[in-house]
């Protein structure tokens, strides 16, 4: 078992609302001891806050752990504890390493500065030597991509490009330890990218890594572990793929099988939904799929009067609220026919390679044929988790960064190869495959 770098024990942390805390110099305190006993009216009781409170947790050497929750779970205030920005109201945390943090956009940085003085600026409030920054230098700016602009003060970059090159000095940093807070936040697709593609290198090379981030894919993919803070204190913490899904499922308060009553279901004195589920192929309900399997949804519903054409169909959407694509119930033995009073379940098969990672949300609905209409509608009916485990074939293959799109199909490729084609021909005739040859 690897060693435990970190390790969290009750730690917490108190803030007063509505009162700042300045800064004190020795004066300012013994000023306000020797007014104390002058004062005559009581100071106004104050309210408390716990940002974060009793948490604990290990994290060993290596690993790559997700942290994420709702704005104001806590997130960020255990990361500036782990970084002894601040201080902890009780318990305490061990880190054992070299730490680099990239907690807020610039942190170090100077807006009067330019690019060029505050590389060296934030490297050595990280703890870089001067000789290791000056051998770094032109790597770091590179992954910035603000060549042009590094003798230009920093007033005058975008918050975009500051965010760049903050992530360029801290990643350049070589920690035992790197604390990440929302990093993707602000970049583009291209910086995002690259900051995947060097989190990955950084945790390949044996570092630990505390990454948040509210990009669930992003999480699912480099993370194997996952915390979740609600509230300011760990409501879950174990692998990345189960976290995350019941995370997104409990904002959307829905799961992978939601049965009804029948006097709660939805829909009319017709047709009544009484179940939406997801199941693997073997017919285990699940909450998250490997991007490689096939994936089967249960409509079940009770036909309350006979006599109606219905016609099932399952709504498929991303995090994002995309609907990907609609799938309608084209089973010949009950196409344009009416059904009689009963129970039915409809299941549709989604193949493997077909969907891209993330977030499925399920809507069900069912209609009725001539004349057309809805008798039934569940916008969020189900929710799954579709993980990208890049352990075996798909359609990712070596690609390690960002891949959107709606969905993933593993599609046939062939390569054709002569070595001795004339220049002027674009196109080579493809050969059989036993007789290909690599270069």
């Amino acid at each position: 078992m690897s060693q435990s770098v970190i390790e969290v024990r009750g730690i917490g942390k108190r803030y007063r609302i509505g009162e700042r805390e300045p800064y004190m110099a020795l004066r300012d305190v013994l000023a306000n001891a020797l007014r104390t006993p002058f004062r005559r009216c009581p100071r106004r009781p104050t309210e408390h806050v716990w940002a974060v409170r009793d948490v604990s947790f290990d994290v060993c050497q290596g690993e790559v752990v997700g942290l994420i929750g709702r704005n104001g779970a806590g997130k960020s205030t255990l990361l500036k504890l782990l970084s002894r920005i601040t201080r902890p109201t009780e318990g305490y945390a061990e880190v054992r390493g070299r730490v680099g943090s990239l907690l807020e956009v610039g942190t170090g940085f100077h807006p009067e500065l330019t690019g060029r003085e505050n590389v060296y600026l934030s490297g050595a409030i990280l703890g870089m030597k001067r000789l290791e920054i000056a051998r770094k230098f032109d790597e770091i700016v590179a992954f910035a991509g603000v060549e042009r602009f590094i003798d230009t003060a920093l007033k005058h970059y975008s918050s975009g490009m500051q965010m760049r090159l903050a992530f360029a000095v801290a990643a350049h940093l070589e920690p035992e330890i790197l604390l990440i807070d929302e990093v993707l936040a602000v970049g583009d697709l291209e910086f995002q990218k690259k900051c995947l593609g060097k989190m990955e290198e950084v945790s390949h090379a044996g570092r630990t890594i505390i990454f948040v981030s509210h990009n669930a894919t992003a999480v699912t993919r480099l993370c194997g572990r996952c915390i979740l803070l609600r509230s300011g204190i760990v409501d879950r913490d174990g692998p990345a793929n189960e976290i995350i899904g019941a995370y997104i499922r409990s904002g959307l308060h829905t799961s992978a099988c939601r049965e009804w009553d029948l006097k709660d279901a939805p829909g009319d004195d017709i047709v009544r939904l009484r179940c939406v589920r997801v199941r693997s192929a073997e017919g285990n309900i699940a909450e998250a799929f490997d991007i490689r399997n096939p994936i089967a949804v249960d409509v079940a519903f009770e036909v309350l009067e006979g006599g109606q054409m219905l016609v099932p169909n399952l709504h498929f959407f991303n995090d994002e609220g995309t609907n990907l694509f609609i799938s309608i119930d084209t089973d010949p033995i009950w196409r344009r026919r009416e059904r009689p009073s009963g129970r039915y379940v409809s299941t549709v098969f989604i193949p493997g390679n077909f969907l891209a990672e993330g977030t499925i949300v399920v809507g069900a609905a069912i209609t009725t044929l001539a004349p057309m209409s809805v008798r039934l509608e569940e916008r969020d009916a189900i929710a799954f988790q579709v993980v990208d485990s890049m352990d075996g074939d798909s359609a990712r293959g070596d690609y390690a960064g960002l891949l959107p799109g709606a969905v993933r199909p593993l599609l046939r490729w062939e390569t054709s190869y002569e070595p001795d084609c004339p220049a002027d021909n674009v196109f080579v005739e493809p050969r059989p495959q036993k007789e290909l040859h690599g270069p």
